[in-house]
């Protein structure tokens, strides 16, 4: 038996959808945007107004981007960063969350609340920079790996998703006579694959957009990565290097430019994940 809808009902579905439209609209148009100006000539990006597709189709932007020495191994230095890094990230931050996950764990309490106290005072720019440098991290790509290794709010999220499995299946793992390295491994990283594929992702990002530490703690501009030469070419103006040796091009097609190819390959890696991120993050805030 079919349930009418009231009137009501209907309209508040009408305005509910069209309100998310708009919404929706409002966030893709800016990438859209990005995209269609980096992909016109000089004339039309010079113009300005509301693009929804490219009025002449010109890869000039992409070029001049791509003409700047070292951006290349400055890509290959970003993508080896995000695949080498966020791994390690998840693995010691599950490490990390799965002994305050257990109740039976001596003083617990004190040790998450030190975790906790972590996520509101660091020890600061100069400190890290001196500590950096006394252990041979300045100009070493190892810094990148150190950078964000652990984050506070990961572990929350992993420890609490952890307290959601039922304590029985560790205590019969414990009476068939399994360790505790074994029941990490066996039992709670494959059950967590929703917790563990979002904290890739917030790593992901991180790890990505990344740029200033590479600006703080490299030298060499074979080490750096992709996003601090893209903060060059917009924040610091080095478009209009670029723009000399592209007669015709437009800076505006140049900074679009920048904002895609930093956007893009995140895009790209997201719905991957997807399925896992909304189950992953709502289970992993319930407090215990």
């Amino acid at each position: 038996m079919m349930i009418k809808e009231s009137f009501g009902s209907r309209l508040f579905d009408v305005i509910n959808i069209s309100l998310f439209l708009v919404l929706s609209f409002t966030m893709f148009y800016p990438l859209l945007y990005c995209l269609v100006l980096s992909l016109s000539s000089e004339v039309y990006a010079s113009q300005g107004g509301f693009f929804l597709y490219p009025r002449s189709f010109d890869l000039t932007a992409y070029k001049a981007v791509f003409s700047k020495p070292h951006l290349l191994s400055g890509l290959l230095n970003s993508i080896a960063r995000v695949l080498i890094s966020v791994p390690i990230s998840v693995f010691f931050t599950a490490l990390c969350a799965y002994p305050l996950s257990r109740k039976d764990m001596p003083h617990r309490k004190p040790l998450f609340l030190f975790v906790l106290f972590t996520m509101l005072f660091s020890g600061g720019m100069v400190p890290i920079y001196l500590l950096y440098h006394s252990i041979g991290l300045l100009d070493n790509r190892m810094v990148y790996l150190v950078q964000g290794l652990i984050s506070a709010f990961n572990v929350i999220l992993i420890r609490n998703y952890f307290q959601n499995i039922p304590d029985s299946m560790h205590q019969a793992a414990m009476i068939d006579g399994a360790t505790e390295w074994y029941i990490f491994f066996r039992i709670y990283l494959p059950l967590s694959r929703p917790i563990l594929a979002t904290v890739a992702m917030f790593q992901t990002i991180f790890h990505w957009n990344s740029w200033y530490d590479a600006v703080i703690y490299m030298n060499s501009d074979s080490k750096v990565v992709l996003q601090a030469f893209l903060q060059r070419i917009v924040i610091e103006q080095e478009w209009a290097m670029l723009r000399d040796n592209f007669i015709g091009l437009a800076p505006e097609s140049i900074k679009a430019a920048t904002v895609v190819i930093t956007v893009v390959p995140i895009m790209i890696v997201f719905p991957f994940v997807l399925k896992y991120f909304s189950k992953g993050i709502m289970l992993g805030g319930i407090k215990e």
